[in-house]
């Protein structure tokens, strides 16, 4: 099966549509842009374009992300720091969009699940439990300081 040869001007509209649907930042659009083998001038008229159409914003992409990945992943703030590092966001979008998460509901939902966490463990040892518990919450991304408040909580 031959490869399909699109124009510049096909390949800018899927493009669009690709940002249109959901927030990318410029790793997935540059990645999506290599898939079609373009020579390097019509991958910077196209990242121009969708710079300049606000198809591409960098800022809107981490607010939406750390948004997105707190209320339904329940991340938190240092594995979505993370995240974002790994999608070459810059130090200044990364604390802007961490300004979206509410500080009453971040804590919230760090109790609610040493909580849910807690009634699942099976561990009878109360520190070997709290252990797992603190394991898996630094995994999802919450800081250790508040973590070890949480697990304080645990009777």
């Amino acid at each position: 099966m031959s490869k399909q040869v699109f124009t510049v001007d096909e390949i800018k509209r899927k493009i669009e549509q690709y940002c249109v649907y959901q927030d990318r930042c410029h790793k997935e659009i540059e990645k999506k842009l290599t898939e079609y083998n373009l020579i390097p001038e019509a991958k910077e008229y196209i990242l121009l374009h969708l710079l300049e159409h606000n198809f591409l914003n960098e800022e809107r992409f981490a607010k939406s992300f750390a948004r997105g990945k707190f209320r339904i992943k329940k991340w938190g703030k240092e594995r979505i720091t993370r995240e974002l590092k790994f999608r070459d966001i810059s130090s200044y979008n990364i604390k802007t969009a961490l300004k979206e998460i509410n500080e009453q509901d971040y804590i919230a939902t760090l109790y609610e699940l040493v909580e849910k966490k807690n009634k699942l463990v099976t561990e009878v040892n109360l520190y070997k439990r709290k252990k797992k518990i603190a394991d898996y919450l630094l995994y999802r991304g919450y800081e250790s300081r508040l973590i070890y408040e949480a697990l304080n909580t645990i009777q």
